[in-house]
């Protein structure tokens, strides 16, 4: 019996019927492109969160361009970020030819806010936060050194739908908040797709307008735009799926207590979670010694892992090429040879994570 990293299948037959229901009812309105699928996804996730303003789009990669450039990041500028993280965070801040200045992590993999202070210049122009793994940055601190510098927090929240820090959700710290609803995300779309949250109304109003090439109208530009909208049809998916985050994020964190539970703290290090967190686990990550070996083992067991990241940008080939100084980061080198990513997801039964948890510590007891 194998046990899956991800689902996707299992998801889709669980969810056949109505979803297909979904589908037929949207291919038959004929309209593909904007729709009133939209605007409710933008309103239920405004609601979710307790923000004014979702503006859906078609990636999470488009979410962070457009949220940089809303805050004004041009060439040249600096934006403080983590380079242990999904390439699309600093690929964005390239793009926009501003410079990428990387901070050292915590233990639980979050950006540590006693670095951020010392890495502000005169250039930087934002704070881009990752709530890697779906939990949320330690923002209490964050905010307040925002607040004092006067630099607006950019979220990647690509991994945090529902995740929450003090009881306020990820998304609604920042000026804008930016999201992925990819096919792997805990509220996932059947393709590329995502959305930005802001309590601006400027933002809001000019990303509506730029998303769909700058169009005000058939035949009225404003602006010069990008084709960033969301389909019709992946909005009907997603709020098809949004009956069921709740329920997702529940069975996900009740299979990250089992893991809590049952794995030997001697031999695996989990970061916990405190008091002031709500983590979803958009993916649940330990810290291992011998973890190359650990990860072949769990194969030859059927078990499949991942690694979220091997190799932090700072170390790519692409970031090399710019050619930037980088401060050193130890904790984040550190843990890049250390973390593996074990299955977590919804459609796991309790004995199969228990299951992992007698494999993992089998190899350390006895290897």
């Amino acid at each position: 019996m194998k046990i899956p990293y991800v689902n996707l299948s299992k998801q889709y037959l669980k969810e056949r019927v109505g979803l297909l229901s979904v589908i037929d009812k949207v291919l038959r309105s004929g309209t593909y492109i904007g729709g009133d699928q939209v605007e409710k996804f933008e309103k239920s996730i405004s609601s979710l969160i307790n923000v004014k303003h979702c503006i859906a789009l078609n990636s999470g990669t488009d979410a962070l361009t457009l949220g940089l450039h809303c805050l004004g990041v041009r060439k040249n500028d600096e934006v403080i970020t983590t380079s242990n993280s999904f390439i699309a965070s600093t690929a964005v801040i390239v793009h926009l030819g501003a410079k990428p200045v990387f901070v050292d992590v915590k233990k639980d993999q979050n950006i540590d806010p006693e670095l951020i202070e010392k890495s502000i210049t005169k250039k930087t122009k934002a704070i881009m936060t990752v709530h890697l793994t779906g939990r949320v940055c330690d923002m209490g601190k964050i905010m307040t050194i925002s607040n004092k510098y006067n630099i607006p927090i950019i979220e990647d929240a690509a991994q945090a739908i529902g995740s929450k820090y003090q009881n306020k959700f990820a998304g609604s710290f920042g000026k804008v908040g930016c999201f992925s609803a990819h096919p792997l995300k805990n509220l996932n779309a059947l393709g590329d797709s995502g959305y930005l949250t802001t309590n601006s109304s400027k933002i809001a109003n000019f990303l509506k307008d730029v998303r769909n090439h700058g169009m005000s109208n058939r035949n009225k530009i404003k602006n010069f735009g990008y084709v960033s909208r969301m389909d019709n049809l992946q909005a009907a998916i997603l709020n098809f799926r949004l009956k069921y985050l709740k329920s997702t994020i529940k069975k996900r964190r009740e299979n990250a207590s089992i893991y809590y539970k049952n794995l030997n703290k001697n031999y695996v290090f989990i970061p916990p979670e405190t008091k002031k967190e709500f983590n979803t686990y958009h993916t649940f990550v330990v810290q291992v010694s011998k973890r190359d070996k650990l990860k072949r083992y769990l194969k030859s067991k059927g078990i499949e892992t991942s690694i979220h990241y091997p190799t932090p940008i700072h170390l790519q080939p692409a970031f090399k090429k710019l050619r930037y100084s980088c401060s050193q980061l130890l904790e984040t080198e550190a843990q890049s040879k250390k973390i593996i990513t074990l299955p977590v997801n919804q459609h796991l039964k309790d004995y199969e994570i228990k299951k992992i948890c007698n494999h993992v510590n089998n190899f350390y007891e006895n290897f």
